[in-house]
Parts: C-alpha cells; structure tokens; sequence
C-alpha cells in the first residue's frame, strides 16, 4: 500500500470511529398526572414514571424530550415524533415512552380494525366524549397515526438502528368495573369514544405477542404494552408513590440491562409483572419484528 493509501485509510477509519463515538440515541417520554377536570379523565401518575424513565435514559446517555402534564398536548406530542423522524441518526436506538391514559376510538373510513374500534393515546387536551362542532377527537392520537410516525422513525434510523416503544396505558379498563378495588388507579376508561353514541365492547384475545413485519432499509422496532385490549392496566405503589405497573418494571429491568434487539429483557418485565400479585388480571403484551 502507498503512504498516500495507508493515510487514507488510517482517516477513514478515525472518521468512522468518531463517527460511532458520537452517535446521540433520543428519547422522548409523555407523562401526564392531572388532566384538566373538563377533560373527564381522572388523576393518574404518569408525572412520576417520566421521573424513573427518565433518569434511567440519562445514565444510558440518551437525548431526552419530556412532555409533562400541561406539556403533553396532542400539537406537541406530534411535534416531538415528527422531531424524531427526521433528526434522529442512522443506527441509533429511538425510545418512546407513554404514560397517561388510554381510551377505545370509533373507527372510520377506511375501516382497518376487526373490531371497528381504534386505540388512541389520549393527550392532555382531549375530552372524553365526542362533541359535534366542540370536540370531535382531534386530540386522541390514533394508532393509525402513531404507526404512521413509528414507519418514518424506523426508515431514518435504518437497518441498524432500534425503535422501542412503551405504551403504559389501557383502552378497555375502568374504575367502574366489579373487579377493581376502589384504591385501584386505572389508566383507561370502558367509554369508547364515538361520533355515532356506539357502545365499546371489548374484544377477548389472549395473545401475548405479535409479529411486526420487518421492512428492507428500516429499523427493528419492539413495542411494549401494559396489558391487553380487553384489560385494564392498574398502577402499583412501590416505596410509597405510585408509578405505571409497565414503567416501574421497565425500569426495574433496564436500570440493569441494555434495550437491544433481544427478546430477553422484554420477557424480564414480563415475568416480574406476572408475579406481582397486584397484577393477576393484566398481562402485558409485546409486538416485535424480530425474535
């Protein structure tokens, strides 16, 4: 080889190295406690799971955005995952945390759910019930739409890169029903939201996990949910504060281990919630594109 080759070489391989050396993994975590009393959605504490999470990403070197509370409207919450889809970097890890509540949304044309009923994260500035010309759903984010942001960050950060997202919310429980004890805090409501006053019935599926499929150039992804859709996820109190059962055990599990393209501590947080005997009617499910 030349000296003029080796030199070429040896920057090409600095450049590389810094390159790596540099690499920003970014976070963005939602959490919201007190919805506005004109909301219809009582207090949770998803404030606090931002407080765990987020220190748990700042010690794993993670850029972090936080949406607290009166932060966490539908307009910045999008604002953020458009962020992400466009200033993350290749091969990088995307971690996307929700805490707050959860709540059935009326599907629409074109019809793409089974059951006719969407899951929608409910923003600080949604209400509970449909309002023609008030309110009409504009600020339930969709998962129709969150699917469409999660395709643009996986595209962005490419082949190498991992997209995890934890979604510690319910969309068919409620503090209404007979078998919840009236301590119980629950992140979700049994009321579907619906233009047409249709009534949200519950589909039964006791599926643990779902296959995403992978896509040429794109990230993996792993999403993790705090129970199933017919379900409801109830908050646990662990050192006197109450916390997201999903949040309290990710972080549990994460505070020890790497998020990695490994099933292995996702089915850790699976298991330490399924022997926490607060937990005995909610499972969580995990959907990934690899195994």
């Amino acid at each position: 080889m030349t000296l003029k080759g080796y030199i070429s070489t040896c920057l090409i391989t600095l450049f590389v190295a810094l390159s790596a050396m540099g690499q920003v993994n970014n976070a963005l975590i939602i959490g919201i406690s007190d919805y506005p009393a004109s909301s219809g959605f009582g207090k949770i504490h998803g404030e606090n799971d931002c407080e765990i999470i987020g220190k748990m990403l700042d010690n794993k070197g993670f850029k972090t955005a936080t949406l607290v509370n009166s932060q966490a409207t539908a307009a910045n919450i999008r604002t953020e995952l458009k962020k992400l889809a466009t200033n993350s970097v290749k091969g990088s890890c995307v971690y996307i945390h929700f805490s707050c509540h959860g709540q059935p949304f009326e599907d629409k044309q074109p019809f793409d759910e089974e059951d006719l009923w969407d899951e929608s994260i409910v923003a600080y500035d949604a209400k509970i019930n449909y309002q023609s010309g008030v309110y009409e759903g504009e600020n339930h984010i969709l998962d129709d739409e969150l699917s469409h942001y999660f395709g643009e960050i996986r595209r962005q950060i490419g082949a190498g890169g991992l997209l995890c997202v934890v979604i510690d919310a319910c969309h068919s429980g409620t503090s209404s029903r007979d078998d919840i004890d009236e301590e119980d805090i629950i992140r979700g409501t049994y009321l579907g939201f619906s233009e047409n006053g249709k009534s949200f019935s519950p589909r039964i599926n006791k599926q643990g996990n779902f296959k995403i499929d992978q896509i040429p150039g794109s990230s993996d992804i792993i999403i993790l949910e705090a129970c199933r859709a017919y379900q409801y996820s109830k908050e646990v109190v662990k050192n006197g504060k109450h916390y997201g059962s999903l949040s309290y055990y990710v972080n549990e599990v994460l505070v020890n281990q790497n998020i990695t393209k490994s099933l292995d501590w996702v089915i850790r947080v699976k298991d330490l919630m399924g022997n926490d005997n607060a937990l005995i009617d909610q499972n969580m499910v995990y959907e990934s594109s690899f195994e």
